[in-house]
């Protein structure tokens, strides 16, 4: 199989020349297609995270843990978070990831097993979709398809590697990247249910952003001239037009009864 240094070159040549073509072939902007490059040359590593010791397991675990929350601030500020919340949620996703996260990873993979495999390619790629909000879908497509390029030079080089052409022969590790099931029944089932499990949360992202722009009462972020087309959330808003409208009725319940006790006493006889 191939070393650190192989994979990691490899992926950040590919990357290099995916920025390159989305920028001067499709007008992406520079940025976001130096963010796609990075997460090819990053996803590259990928597959090693199932390596039980060495500098993968360590250096790529860090890497996602500050990576993620960093991707994921644009879905910070459209749910409204201010900046010590942003902070303090990114604190804690680093944590989950890098400690509770890693140790599950570690307790439930082995090497070269369904984690070094192309639906574990399209998980990564499912996932990096999910994080990278974007008003533009072709830039979260962009981003996503460049973890999965990544990830993808990876098995293959691990699958060049697994001939040896001086000796003529092919190792035992053949086959075992390029693959869609593993040995055991167990983890083929865990990674297709997560992508499953990953489809229902894209499939559901925006009415999930929607509830939570409503919930802290963020206004929708608009594309364009678009905002005539869809509603904003207001929490505030709502409650407000929530009591006009109970304070209203109020109001008619209690005139109501008022002029109806009015009413009972003018039409009562009085006594002396």
């Amino acid at each position: 199989m191939a070393n650190f240094q192989t994979h990691i070159t490899a992926s950040t040549l590919v990357g290099v020349v995916y920025g390159t073509v989305a920028y001067t072939q499709f007008g992406i902007p520079a940025g976001h297609c130096c963010v796609a490059g990075g997460l090819c040359s990053v996803a590259g590593m990928l597959p090693d995270l199932d390596h039980k010791l060495g500098v993968p397991l360590r250096e790529m675990l860090s890497f996602v843990s500050v990576m993620v929350p960093m991707l994921m601030l644009r879905r910070f500020e459209e749910i409204g978070l201010s900046p010590e919340q942003m902070v303090f949620t990114s604190g804690v996703i680093y944590v989950l990831i890098r400690f509770v996260g890693g140790e599950l990873f570690k307790k439930f993979t082995v090497h070269r097993g369904m984690w070094h495999s192309i639906p574990a390619a399209v998980l990564a790629g499912m996932v990096t979709y999910l994080v990278c909000l974007s008003p533009e879908n072709e830039i979260r497509l962009l981003k996503s398809w460049a973890v999965v390029l990544g990830f993808m030079v990876h098995l293959i080089l691990d699958e060049i590697y697994s001939v040896d052409l001086i000796g003529r022969r092919i190792k035992k590790s053949s086959g075992t990247a390029m693959k869609f099931f593993g040995k055991k029944a167990g983890p083929n089932l865990l990674v297709y249910a997560n992508i499953i499990i990953i489809t229902g949360f894209i499939a559901s992202d925006g009415m999930l952003m929607d509830c939570c722009r409503a919930a802290t009462g963020t206004p929708h972020a608009h594309n364009g001239n678009d905002d005539n087309q869809r509603p904003t959330f207001q929490l505030g808003n709502g409650v407000n037009q929530f009591i006009d409208q109970f304070e209203g009725r109020a109001k008619e319940w209690v005139g109501g009864a008022f002029e109806a006790q009015f009413s009972q006493q003018s039409q009562t006889p009085m006594v002396r």
